[in-house]
């Protein structure tokens, strides 16, 4: 799909373009919000949002709020301030899914953006019997991220372990419906880290146009999520762009790379 070893970070320019453009996303919420609440309403089931990388549930609670108003039990992680896995011990996110799985009787939707879609895959790989699904954001979890992203320097200061992770065992598919979010214009990492190759048939590369920091208040993915919740458990089918959706949503770049068409990526 690509060599690792030749990825780099994303250019100057969209880099330094993240912060208004992020903004602009948030703004344009306010145009958008009569018809994202006319989406199809919720079963009630979990669904838990992961921060990103120094991100926390304060950043995430206008799309906490609006899932809530579609009808799903959505919620932090309530682990405070996202600082690296390094120093986050995985079981306590296997029991806040265990504690809202055994709250609701349902397995829970995890929504992860950037860093925190990597934790999302990895707890849905060692829970995923109460797991419904695995939503990630920008999140970097591909092999070669570490020289494709402006925040690793910065991961490797705070990290324990300086940020050395294992490339491959991020990469894995988790065993339940996933669904990857990119952006060609992301500021922070390089979007081809954002792809899930070699998955299953279940899994899924969905691109947007937008920035990495604003991905949890974009009103495309804001649809895109309630889309992709409001599936039946069980039951789920790959995200069709339809009608606006072809304008709104770009033709993935990937769709006619080998190795995606090999496993039965969904194009969209």
């Amino acid at each position: 799909m690509y060599e690792p070893e030749t990825l780099k970070p994303p250019s100057l320019l969209l880099t330094l373009s993240e912060a208004p453009r992020a903004l602009a996303e948030r703004a344009s919420l306010c145009g958008q919000l009569y018809w994202l609440r006319r989406m199809p309403q919720g079963d009630g089931h979990p669904v838990m949002i992961i921060p990103g990388f120094v991100g926390d549930d304060s950043g995430n609670q206008p799309l906490i709020d609006y899932l809530e108003a579609l009808g799903y039990k959505a919620t932090g992680w309530n682990l405070g301030r996202n600082l690296g896995h390094g120093l986050l011990d995985p079981e306590i996110l296997i029991d806040r899914v265990n504690s809202l799985f055994n709250a609701t009787g349902q397995p829970v939707s995890l929504v992860g953006h950037s860093l925190g879609g990597v934790y999302a895959r990895e707890i849905a790989k060692l829970w995923s019997h109460e797991v419904r699904q695995v939503i990630t954001l920008g999140s970097p979890f591909g092999e070669g991220r570490s020289a494709a992203s402006h925040a690793t320097k910065l991961y490797r200061a705070i990290s324990p372990h300086r940020g050395d992770d294992d490339d491959a065992e991020w990469a894995a598919a988790p065993p339940v419906p996933t669904t990857s979010v990119y952006s060609r214009y992301d500021g922070i990492i390089n979007w081809k880290v954002s792809l899930q190759a070699d998955g299953h048939a279940e899994t899924e590369n969905i691109e947007i146009y937008g920035s990495h920091t604003g991905m949890t208040v974009n009103p495309v993915v804001w649809y895109l999520l309630a889309d992709r919740l409001a599936q039946p458990l069980g039951n789920w089918r790959p995200f069709e762009r339809k009608g606006f959706g072809h304008f709104i949503y770009p033709t993935p770049v990937w769709q006619a790379t080998d190795s995606l068409e090999m496993t039965g990526q969904a194009v969209g």
